[in-house]
């Protein structure tokens, strides 16, 4: 089973077992517009909760993408390099950016649900 969560910079992570896939949200992506640019760790990079592990650059602005919980990076999406618009396509699907090997699988419990996101959202407008 699957548990999907967001954080307040508007990344979702997905874990499965003590793997996590981590992408920026439809939100995020619409904000951005036509993503031009994706920049990726390397494997084996470990991340602390927070840290920057990447960037997305759009025709309108450079945004950060930060790492929700703390891990070891153990794939990143190399389809991004090549066809960066796949974030703005998918965001919650093929448009993932990095997959990590959870230090601590229960830090995602910190994290906002679903339904948490969506409030977050709707406040911010």
């Amino acid at each position: 089973m699957s548990t999907l969560r967001y954080t307040q910079d508007h990344e979702w992570i997905r874990v499965e077992g003590d793997i996590a896939t981590i992408g920026i949200t439809d939100f995020a992506q619409k904000q951005l517009g036509d993503v031009v640019f994706v920049e990726l760790p390397e494997v084996g990079k470990t991340l602390g909760a927070g840290d920057a592990f990447g960037t997305v650059e759009s025709v309108k602005a450079a945004s950060e993408v930060f790492a929700p919980v703390a891990g070891e990076v153990v794939e990143t999406n190399q389809t991004l390099v090549d066809a960066p618009e796949t974030v703005n396509d998918e965001p919650m699907g093929e448009g993932w950016f990095i997959k990590v090997k959870l230090s601590d699988p229960a830090a995602v419990n910190g994290l906002m649900d679903e339904a948490a996101y969506k409030a977050y959202v709707e406040d911010q407008h």
